[in-house]
């Protein structure tokens, strides 16, 4: 059985050989899809036997499904796979062992995921495991199309979870976390403020059948309970919450940070650029009139 590894990158040169290099060992093919870098990213891939591909940037899940669409995959399996992740080689091994036993009845592979942070494994808080659907039959899967938090959607088969994690390991400063949880805030609250005004089609298939359990349930609480709350509400007890009742004390100083900036502050963020937004848009007339100002807010194609 062999196996097509897409990577998406955009100025990766920091990560994209180390993600290349732990997929060698199973990955048949390898395909990059490159937005513009302007970094030696596209040099490295190349140079690491990666087949590179260009598309303009909308967001990722548009972008992934480009790649799904485009790129000339011959492979039974495809894997999704972030470039600041990392296969470990544990995972690798399984996947050689096991991808080849599934039967025809199996249409995915669910793996998990375990997030590095300054340098420290965060175990606790609810990080770990995150399961998430990453290996799929070809022709089986796509991705959802959402503004933020999008998932693969399979179908014709069950879901199966490989024992071994993989890590999601930036390697760049606290700047560019921070800068980047600030683009996801704007993201995610469009996608909380087209739940709100019908802007535009919801992708409404992550059920636990296409996806993960996990994955489905969480997405359930999030727009049916969390987002219904005050967000100074929600977030601060979402953070007690992951901190106390779900032990993210016991990650150290490196989980404080973390869970402090991932479970609280981007949570709050998400819900005072709700509230900013919703204010600018609420008194226009018409679908159009509030996605152009939305549009103009965020910087997001919309």
């Amino acid at each position: 059985m062999s196996v097509c590894v897409l990577i998406l990158t955009h100025n990766e040169s920091l990560h994209i050989e180390r993600a290349i290099t732990h997929v060698k060992s199973f990955a048949k093919e390898i395909f990059v899809i490159d937005s513009g870098s302007k970094d030696a990213t596209v040099e490295i891939a190349k140079a690491n036997g990666a087949q590179v591909l260009f598309n303009p940037w909308t967001n990722y899940s548009r972008q992934f499904q480009w790649g799904l669409d485009n790129a000339p995959i011959t492979a039974d399996w495809i894997m999704r796979l972030d470039a600041d992740e990392v296969i470990e080689p544990a995972l690798a091994a399984e996947i050689c062992e096991k991808l080849p036993t599934l039967g025809s009845d199996v249409a995915a592979v669910n793996l998990k995921r375990k997030h590095i942070f300054l340098d420290r494994w965060v175990r606790h808080g609810g990080r770990y495991p995150l399961i998430l659907t990453r290996i799929w039959r070809k022709g089986q899967g796509r991705i959802e199309d959402r503004w933020m938090d999008e998932h693969i959607m399979v179908w014709g088969g069950r879901t199966v979870l490989f024992d071994h994690p993989f890590s999601d390991h930036n390697l760049n400063d606290l700047t560019f976390f921070t800068d980047k949880h600030n683009r996801y805030a704007n993201r995610e609250a469009v996608d909380v403020l087209n739940q709100r005004y019908h802007l535009f089609a919801t992708d409404a298939a992550l059920t636990k059948d296409a996806s993960s359990l996990q994955a489905s349930l969480k997405r359930f609480i999030k727009e049916k309970i969390y987002n219904r709350i005050p967000f100074p509400v929600s977030s601060f007890g979402y953070f007690i919450y992951r901190y106390i009742f779900q032990l993210g004390f016991l990650d150290g100083l490196e989980g404080l940070c973390y869970h402090f900036l991932q479970g609280f502050w981007y949570r709050f963020l998400v819900g005072a650029k709700v509230l900013e937004f919703d204010r600018a848009i609420r008194h226009l007339s018409g679908r159009e009139a509030k996605l152009a100002k939305l549009a103009e807010m965020t910087g997001l194609k919309l």
